[in-house]
């Protein structure tokens, strides 16, 4: 299953249908707009083997410069995709599917932008340290029961231990 309601959360256990459906979604984004793209990675809970998660596909789509990708808005638009302005630095944010049933998170940044090199290093480090990847996915599993009806606190919850992973993933 792949989808949730906007705003809650609920995690499933891990899937392998999740690489699949990262697939099928890089060969659609290739179809809308592939020109554009320059490289793609499965980030997130969803593109760690083991990692119970959010049932939303989280893919990174890499432009070579940032500036020039606002003419990809209307374009994803049209396929379906949900522009979300935000106040995340070095990426552009899209979620697709209905409010009541996302299924992916599409995010557009560049090669070496911060928010690039986190994403990859958290994923990386989770996958070559099981002992951190359980913790957090206990700690997921205790803010999921605390906080079902609250993303927002769910993700605030969490980002103590993200950041002390990363401070570790980027000095590594």
């Amino acid at each position: 299953m792949v989808g949730l309601e906007r705003g809650t959360v609920k995690l499933e256990p891990y899937r392998d249908e999740w690489k699949e459906r990262y697939g099928e979604e890089i060969d659609q984004l290739d179809d809308i707009a592939g020109d554009q793209f320059v490289d793609f990675e499965h980030i997130g809970s969803t593109a760690i083997d083991g990692m119970p998660a959010k049932p939303i596909i989280d893919v990174l789509a890499v432009v070579d410069d940032l500036d020039d990708a606002d003419t990809l808005i209307p374009v994803l638009e049209e396929q379906g995709y949900e522009y979300r302005p935000g106040d995340v630095d070095g990426r552009l944010f899209f979620a697709k599917g209905p409010r009541t049933n996302r299924t992916v998170y599409l995010s557009i940044s560049e090669h070496g932008s911060d928010f690039y090199d986190e994403k990859v290093a958290f994923r990386e480090y989770l996958r070559e340290h099981p002992e951190a990847a359980e913790r957090y996915a206990s700690l997921k599993k205790r803010l999921a029961e605390k906080h079902p009806k609250n993303r927002e606190k769910y993700t605030a919850a969490k980002s103590e231990f993200i950041k002390n992973v990363l401070d570790r993933a980027m000095n590594e």
